[in-house]
């Protein structure tokens, strides 16, 4: 059997014909509502609605909740590709995004019940996918991906960690455990974004005849790169404050801004879709030269504001790029961003930047961290709107399966 006539054969909702369509739309759904709910306890209007301090909710429901959505769509949808076997449909794919849904209604109903089983129920989701990614990359024998196995349950852990934080009574938003899952996002971003963003910017710049290419993917000053980003990463989970960390921090800064500028990202502008992947990977570096300076210099950005550039940054504009991008070729689209996709865009790094500002403008930071979640609602509010028809529609047409297979290789 075939991955396009084991999706025709599904006749439930066209929603779970395949792994990107529940969990982009639901991150996106997740990251409107988990917004407005953040911005009605910051105005005074709602108490928190979980066991955790508004503060750690609101990460963790933006870094654990948010992120583990879309890491699931992704993986569910290029692992496929990577190893040759079927995608996970139909009620099976049902049940997996009902887990993904119970750890997010088990945090916000956890109050002042014991803490374990709502971590369990939270927990559940994430190592349930891990095993079925570790099944397909095992069957497949597709080895050079345990890599991004490997930082799925090191997000994991962070996400456990930040549970038992929390359950101590500790402030879980600046713990290990929130240290720890982000890092693992940001080398995701990292590893993942190093081979899509000059793959698909070599084939859009070929299609143009460009005379510039991006230089190819992991080579050795890539792959150096790569790993003084997971030595900073480290020690800023261990010794956050620490002056070596921070040293460590603006080298992977340098080296990954060079990284970046060797993918020919100047000559994209002509198609959004394209440069948004540059702009997003480009917060990699800013956040860590961002965080090195707030670490070496304190008081110049805020720990928090620094740390934004890579979780609203990094983190929110890179799966946005993505869920964009894939959407439109799994579902059969011209690799085109319109209007309304290149302003949601923008909106996601007007809100980036807004609330960066509020924590070098403290005295203003009340009207910046509005402005920052309205825009947020915005950006993913206009792409569960935009998009949502294409991921709720049945049709799946030829084309559309071939640019399946050629985004997930190159994943």
């Amino acid at each position: 059997m075939t991955t396009t006539r084991q999706m025709r054969d599904w006749t439930g909702p066209a929603i779970l014909t395949y792994g990107f369509r529940p969990f982009f739309f639901g991150a996106a759904v997740w990251a409107v509502l988990a917004m407005a709910l953040w911005l009605a306890m910051l105005s005074g209007h709602l108490l928190p609605p979980a066991g955790f301090d508004p503060v750690s909710w609101h990460a963790h429901e933006f870094l654990f909740g948010y992120l583990g959505a879309v890491v699931a769509g992704f993986l569910l949808t290029a692992v496929p590709n990577w190893t040759g076997r079927l995608p996970i449909v139909g009620w099976r794919l049902g049940l997996l995004a009902g887990l993904w849904l119970m750890g997010r209604l088990a945090v916000i109903l956890s109050g002042d019940l014991p803490a374990l089983p709502f971590a369990l129920a939270d927990l559940a989701f994430p190592v349930v996918l891990a095993l079925l990614i570790a099944r397909e990359i095992v069957a497949g024998r597709n080895w050079r991906n345990l890599i991004v196995l490997a930082m799925l349950g090191v997000f994991i852990l962070g996400n456990a960690l930040f549970h038992w934080e929390a359950a101590r009574g500790g402030h879980a938003a600046q713990g290990y455990g929130l240290r720890l899952g982000l890092g693992a996002g940001i080398m995701m971003v990292a590893v993942i974004g190093g081979r899509v963003v000059p793959s698909f910017t070599r084939n859009w710049l070929v299609k143009r005849r460009s005379a510039v290419l991006p230089v190819a993917p992991m080579q050795s000053f890539d792959k150096a790169a790569l790993l003084v980003l997971v030595i900073a990463l480290l020690l800023w989970v261990v010794l956050p404050l620490g002056a070596l960390t921070g040293l460590a921090l603006a080298l992977a800064g340098v080296m990954h801004t060079l990284r970046l500028a060797r993918w020919a990202g100047h000559r994209t502008f002509a198609e959004p879709l394209v440069t948004v992947l540059h702009a997003g990977y480009a917060f990699v570096p800013l956040g860590a030269l961002a965080l090195a300076a707030e670490i070496l210099a304190p008081g110049l950005f805020g720990m928090a504001g620094a740390q934004h550039f890579w979780m609203a940054g990094a983190i929110g504009l890179m799966t946005l790029a993505v869920m964009t991008r894939a959407t439109l070729g799994h579902t059969g689209q011209d690799l085109r961003a319109g209007a309304g996709t290149v302003a949601i865009y923008l909106a996601l790094t007007l809100s980036v930047f807004a609330r960066v500002v509020g924590g070098v403008w403290p005295e203003v930071s009340g009207p910046l961290h509005m402005a920052a979640g309205l825009f947020w609602i915005v950006a993913f509010g206009g792409f569960a709107v935009i998009y949502g028809a294409l991921l709720w529609h049945r049709k799946h047409p030829p084309r559309a399966v071939r640019a399946d297979r050629e985004n997930g290789r190159k994943a």
